[in-house]
Order: C-alpha cells, then structure tokens, then sequence
C-alpha cells in the first residue's frame, strides 16, 4: 500500500437529545475524523472514543494523543501489503484500541479504494443489505419511554434495545411489553451496571422474553457471567468484556455468553472485528454490530463489517438524522427500506464527506507527511 499522509480532524457534533445510559448522559459527541492519503485517494476513520473514560479508559484526548505520539510513526516505519499487517505492527503497543481502530479504520477504506472495491467486499461482506436496530436511552419516566418505542416501531427498526440500570430495569420492561406485546424484538443493555448480588433481579428478566441481556456484570468480566448464564433462559451478551478474539474464544468456552456484541472500536479495529466474527461462526455464535453514537463514518463502517454471513441479529447502526441534525457524510445514512440499510456498491465506503459540515464542527486539525516520520522505541 502506498500511504502519503494522515490528516486527523477533531470535531464536536451536538446531539439532537441527549443520550443516557448506566454510565452518564451524552449531549454532543467530540471525536476524531482520520484521514489516509495515497495514490489521489483518500480513506476515511473515526475514533468512536467518548470524552470521559466511562465506556473505557480511552478519551478522545487519549486517542488524539496516541496516533499522533505512537500510531502514526510506526504506521510510517515500514510499507504494508493490507491492512491485516497492522496487527503485528501496533502488537508491542497494548490496549489503546479506539485509536488503533481509528487510524486502521482509514487504512482500510483507503485500501478498499486503491483495489477499486466495496470496504464490505474487500472485508468478505456477503450481504446487500443488513437489518439494524435502535438503541433507546434512560429516559425520565416510562411514558416518555413508550412514546420513544412506539415511534421507533413506527419506523421499521427489526430490534429495540432499552438501557437499564438499578431501579431502572424490570418495570421498563414490562410496560414495554404490556402496551406492545412479546412480538417486539426487544433487549435489555445493562452497561454493566450489576454484580451476582442482583442475580434475582436478572432472572426476574427472564419473564418477558427478550433476545439478550447485554454485559449485565463488570465491564472487565468473563469469569462471573459464566456463573450468571446457567441461571437464566435469557442470553447474556458480552458487549465491554471482549476486547479480542482470545477474549470471544475465553468467554464461549467459558460458557459465559450465547452472544457477542462486536465493536470495530473496542476490539481494535476491522481486522480484529473479522477474527472475533469468523471465530463466533466456528463456535455458532451469533454476533451483531454495537453502535457508539458514531457520525456517518462510523456508520459506514459499521455497516460494512455487518454484511459479513455471521451478523445474524440486527445492529445498531440507525439512520443519520435519529442523532444529528447534520451529519457529515453524503448522501446521509439512510434507510433502504424499513429497518434495513444498503450495503455500498460503490468503492471504499461508499459515502462522501460533506466538507462544510466537517468545517463547521471542527475544532482542530494535524497532518502528517510519511517523508517526515520519526522512529520511536516501545522500550
């Protein structure tokens, strides 16, 4: 591959409501837009890193941090054939997995561009389109909940999921389905905000038949959701707790979930994200595509790791104007028809960057020339 440049844009989105889960309330996204020149093409990265390491220790002041100091002056030390390389390369530098994905992200949108394929194509995608879903925040009662839920029902979505949290979670649920019924697809994302302490409550979920029950106990925890999972009918998803494709193996194994959440951030980036998803299809394992409140290259990104066989439960890559007014891509992502998003034809992600957009939510921006790059010891 032949890499020139690499542009970083921190940029801050507002929201169009605000957001909250177990963790915190998300009024406007601040993130980072990675740009990979080469060849008169560009590919396309987003760091999907929140502002306060809640989610994980990672901040998009940690991430811009990182690719400038480290990521980007080894991405320059040596030529690469594809992508997958960047692996090894970045090995010796541990966790830091939204910048990794990030900077990979771009990379491999370049590539896709410089072979002249779809990203989805060039990642094994198989699909032309993938079903997605809507994931609803905390809200201040429950009929503002049932308002929420009703509209996205509305709107075509294949698969609801509702945040929970202690003295949020059983009467949610089952005013959901008292004013809907069980033919919702409906689940319940814990943010791991429980411990065995509340396995009564937890079992009590079992009641009203929902598709999973997301990273219920500690975000850096396999161990006791295998002790969790035999006591409930209900799936447990692992969404925090799976960082790698060890990860994934250690947890089916374990038995400490039925399903997986994969993340392109969290677990490092495309490449990771397709071993973790070949790994769950050896297994049976069936895995979907989390959301991060990402802009539309995010999505984009999203939607092309979801065609692979193996993402058999909708995502949720929602379409642009559910959280933005504006968002930074076109054409915006929007559906093909109800509940379903297009898998691109045309090359690398398929979607332009509306420039105008992008200068109106810019905060800062940094090049990097290949020519200029210095080496760095891990030592």
């Amino acid at each position: 591959m032949n890499i020139e440049k690499i542009q970083l844009q921190r940029l801050k989105m507002p929201l169009k409501s605000s957001f909250e889960t177990s963790f915190g309330t998300t009024v406007e996204k601040d993130f980072i837009i990675v740009r990979a020149f080469g060849d008169g093409k560009v590919g396309f990265g987003e760091s999907v890193a929140l502002s306060y390491p809640t989610y994980n220790e990672e901040t998009t002041d940690t991430v811009w941090y990182m690719l400038q100091t480290y990521l980007i002056p080894a991405l320059f030390l040596k030529p690469i054939e594809t992508p997958d390389d960047l692996i090894g390369i970045y090995q010796p530098i541990k966790r830091n997995k939204m910048a990794k994905a990030a900077l990979e992200g771009a990379i491999w949108d370049l590539y896709a561009k410089q072979k002249e394929v779809p990203l989805a194509t060039a990642l094994g995608g198989t699909k032309d389109e993938v079903e997605v879903g809507v994931s609803i925040g905390i809200e201040k009662d429950i009929p503002t909940l049932l308002k929420k839920v009703e509209g996205v029902i509305q709107q075509g979505y294949r698969k609801i999921k509702i945040k929970i949290k202690p003295g949020w979670d059983i009467e949610p649920i089952k005013a959901i389905r008292k004013e809907f019924g069980n033919d919702v697809p409906l689940m319940a994302d814990a943010n791991s905000a429980y411990s065995l302490n509340d396995a009564k409550t937890l079992i009590e979920l079992d009641k009203y038949n929902l598709i999973m029950i997301e990273q219920p106990l500690a975000h850096d925890d396999i161990y006791d959701h295998s002790k969790l999972q035999p006591l409930l009918s209900t799936p447990i998803c692992l969404d925090e707790s799976i960082h790698s494709v060890e990860d994934a193996r250690k947890a089916i194994e374990l038995q400490g979930c039925k399903i997986i959440n994969i993340k392109i951030g969290r677990v490092g980036g495309l490449s990771e994200a397709k071993r973790i998803h070949d790994l769950c299809e050896s297994y049976r394992v069936p895995v979907w595509c989390g959301g991060m409140l990402e802009s539309g290259v995010g999505r984009a990104h999203n939607i092309a790791i979801a065609s692979l066989n193996n993402f058999t439960i909708p995502g949720d890559t929602s379409v642009s104007n559910r959280y933005w007014e504006h968002d930074i891509v076109v054409p915006e992502v929007k559906f093909s028809r109800p509940g379903y998003l297009s898998v691109p034809k045309q090359i690398g992600i398929g979607y332009e960057i509306n420039e105008s957009s992008v200068e109106n939510y810019l905060l800062k921006e940094k090049e990097f020339q290949a020519a200029c790059s210095k080496s760095f010891t891990t030592n």
